[in-house]
């Protein structure tokens, strides 16, 4: 064992970074901020690896420490032994801590890229790529307390909002969420899209919010535009068989993501693409692992998003760099964000890309100053309540979903944040129901 090469000390801090407006999705809404758990582990001879890790709008910091209480001693090369120390398969049935796993093998690898002086996916294998291309991540939103950014609503509202996001990051990929209003009405926006950009590619996700016939009336009118995928647009392996028989590839970030279910995919396909996520699937390692064998099956993957900062957006960012099949642009939803918690703000966006970190590590470092800024805005507000909608209160989804927001409903930044004007606490729900 390194002696002086082991685990001292795991920390956790959780942070609220602003988004620039609220995002809606089929379960509820980001309520205009990310709330994420900041984890750093420090070794006894002084190395700080950081990882990262959300909890629906509210903190893991206790969980985190707990798993961290596991840790202590504990060398990080040795990142096999510690997925079985925090995520014993039989243990987890009572207690998953997957994505507290996730969130230390991110640390334990930035300490292992550090001490070697490597970036992490030199540890992987090594890039086969020097930047990863992302698609625009395309939400219906509600306005900010400002009124700006705007409310998107409307099939030209998001027209708009899509050719602004071309214009300003250079994605040539665009990422629908749906599954808020009534598909009919989706796909009209979906196919508005498709018109303003005819030599651009689309995905569409409505989070499982459609039955398996509805999926498949989607499907058959999207079919003639330039999909990538169909992503999600019903619960269960078992739904997606049903609606793949359009002839649309679908895609999955929800019904595989572990390697049980991978392997029930290879027997018996469901989806075509798998969207690999850094922390569903409990690190990136084991999102290299599950790459291979949809490599060997001939099974499309690509990296999803499942709301990041700058920490687990360099996860994703070394995972693509490793993975020689990723022919899709990757999802994140970092270019809503207002600002970041590492040193030199946002990572940049050129021509709808993004490089992979060279320095050792993840090859970012945290901004101890936004870190406590943005500590104290977690203070401030609180968590919020990631399956609920502000603007809809008492509403909340069933699978399939039955009750859709309606289109032709606004809400203005005063009916929807009071006469504060600040970004919503989960306490307390304003709007009216509808």
């Amino acid at each position: 064992m390194r002696e002086s090469f082991v685990i001292r000390e795991v920390r956790a801090t959780t942070v609220t970074v602003p988004l620039e407006a609220p995002l809606r999705h089929s379960n509820g809404a980001h309520w205009g901020r990310f709330v994420r758990t900041i984890v750093e582990v420090e070794t006894e001879d002084g190395l700080v690896g950081l990882g990262e890790l959300g909890g629906g709008g509210s903190s893991a910091e206790a969980a985190v420490r707990a798993a961290g209480d596991l840790l202590v001693g504990h060398d990080p090369f040795q990142l096999e032994s510690m997925r079985f120390k925090i995520c014993n398969p039989t243990a987890s049935l009572y207690d998953n801590r997957t994505q507290i796993h996730a969130a230390l093998e991110f640390a334990c690898l930035d300490l292992v890229g550090q001490r070697l002086g490597v970036p992490v996916c030199d540890l992987l294998g090594g890039r086969v790529r020097e930047r990863v291309r992302f698609a625009s991540y395309l939400f219906y939103r509600y306005a900010a307390p400002s009124g700006a950014p705007a409310e998107v609503r409307t099939p030209d509202e998001l027209v708009t909002h899509a050719l602004e996001l071309r214009e300003r990051y250079g994605f040539t990929t665009h990422k629908l969420k749906g599954g808020i209003f009534p598909y009919e009405y989706e796909i009209d926006c979906y196919e508005a899209l498709a018109a303003a950009m005819p030599g651009d590619s689309l995905r569409y996700d409505p989070n499982a919010a459609y039955s398996v016939a509805e999926s498949l009336r989607i499907a058959r009118r999207i079919l003639p535009l330039r999909n990538d995928y169909l992503e999600d647009p019903t619960w269960g392996l078992g739904g997606l068989r049903q609606v793949r028989g359009a002839g649309i590839p679908l895609a999955t970030n929800t019904v595989v993501v572990d390697f049980e279910q991978l392997a029930t995919n290879v027997l018996d396909r469901a989806a075509d693409v798998i969207l690999l996520d850094t922390t569903f699937w409990g690190g990136v390692r084991q999102c290299v692992k599950a790459a291979g064998v949809c490599d060997t099956f001939q099974i499309g993957i690509s990296v999803h998003s499942s709301g990041e900062l700058g920490i687990q957006l360099a996860s994703m960012l070394h995972l693509g760099a490793v993975l020689p099949s990723l022919g899709f642009a990757a999802d994140a939803h970092y270019h809503h964000l207002a600002d970041d918690v590492i040193e030199g703000g946002k990572l940049a966006y050129v021509d709808g890309a993004i490089d992979v970190p060279t320095g050792p590590g993840l090859g970012v470092r945290l901004d101890p100053d936004k870190v406590t800024e943005y500590a104290e805005l977690y203070r401030s507000l609180g968590g919020y309540r990631y399956d609920r909608d502000p603007g809809r209160p008492g509403w909340y989804p069933l699978v399939p979903n039955q009750t859709f927001a309606d289109p032709e409903r606004a809400l203005s930044p005063e009916q929807l944040y009071g006469e504060s004007g600040r970004w919503l606490h989960d306490s307390a729900m304003p709007g009216t129901a509808g």
